[in-house]
């Protein structure tokens, strides 16, 4: 689970966000600093807190995918600007994305995996597959 400590009430529409992905890689350093710093503890977290600044808050979305060659995709969409993340869950992979630039749509990267949402439509790509392999699956939103 990751979740935004924020203070304030107003809620912003869920317009994903684009960065870079070296923008995404700044975000997700102190994310990833934190996880391996509590890598030796006892017992292992079941959460991520990102502090955020004074007045933002936090739009989730959950979203469910029908996919053709994977089973069901379930997305979670995290939207405190300027921070962008989705989570994912399909067969036996959880994967935690941040947005990066996308010509169209909203397009996020996470570990080996790229999720390209336009409309209700998606693709996941696996990079190890090559830059200009076809998706691994194309989902329509449930």
């Amino acid at each position: 689970m990751i979740a935004f400590a924020a203070s304030g009430s107003a809620t912003p529409s869920a317009v994903p966000l684009r960065f870079s992905l070296r923008a995404a890689v700044r975000v997700a350093m102190p994310v990833l600093v934190a996880l391996l710093a509590g890598a030796g503890a006892a017992r292992a977290a079941d959460r991520i807190v990102i502090a955020l600044p004074k007045g933002s808050s936090v739009v989730t979305t959950k979203v469910g995918y029908t996919c053709d060659k994977v089973k069901n995709v379930a997305a979670t969409y995290i939207n405190a600007p300027p921070t962008a993340l989705a989570t994912i869950a399909f067969d036996h992979e959880f994967v935690v994305m941040a947005n990066v630039l996308a010509g169209s749509g909203a397009k996020y990267a996470g570990d080996r995996f790229v999720w390209w949402t336009k409309g209700n439509s998606a693709s996941l790509y696996d990079l190890t597959k090559g830059e200009n392999a076809p998706p691994i699956a194309t989902c329509t939103q449930d």
